[in-house]
């Protein structure tokens, strides 16, 4: 037989300890599931959209959770099969895109020669894009060259980011190749 010397405060340690193992166990804690029900709190009754990261070329998803137009947690989407549910250190930090002080939320155009930037509506950069397209394509088009038909313009480039899916990649492409753009490119900061 064994013979443990315990002081008071030992045996009441001991048994204390052991009373709140028993009771853990036998009380079926599971703490996967304690956590994963805080995660409920911080979320309840947001709405969800699921997302894909900018930070680069990869896509993996995320999922926002916003309540009153306010973002309050984003995590990695389980369901996107390139990162299924994990982040790395950019993506978790997502959030700070949106919840930023120096992000900008309007459209900023500075003029010729200016050395200001003045805050503009969509709808004129829209309209002023649009019509500057249209005039350097008008201006600079190439139906034929040495007798070859080639449909081009040389003066406008496009060039792609990494926050853009295949989906919207493809159709930027279409366009610009639609307008005659020979200088096409993508970078996808991989």
């Amino acid at each position: 037989m064994v013979e443990i010397n315990l002081n008071r405060r030992q045996f009441l340690k001991l048994s204390g300890a052991t009373a709140a193992t028993l009771a853990i166990v036998e009380l079926g804690f599971n703490e996967n599931e304690a956590k994963a029900k805080t995660k409920e709190f911080k979320i309840a009754k947001s709405t969800v959209t699921p997302t894909i990261c900018c930070f680069c070329g990869v896509g993996c998803g995320i999922l926002v959770h916003t309540k009153d137009d306010t973002v309050v947690y984003t995590e990695g989407d389980s369901d996107n099969p390139i990162n299924e549910g994990t982040l790395c250190s950019k993506g978790t930090t997502i959030r700070q895109v949106y919840t930023s002080e120096k992000r900008i939320e309007k459209p900023l155009y500075r003029a010729p020669g200016s050395d200001k930037w003045e805050e503009k509506s969509w709808d004129w950069m829209y309209k002023t894009i649009a019509q500057r397209v249209k005039d350097t394509r008008d201006r600079t088009f190439v139906e034929k060259e040495d007798g070859i038909t080639v449909n081009k313009t040389e003066a406008i480039a496009s060039l792609g980011g990494a926050a853009l899916d295949n989906e919207e990649t493809y159709l930027l492409a279409k366009l610009m190749r639609g307008l005659g753009v020979v200088y096409l490119e993508h970078q996808a900061r991989i």
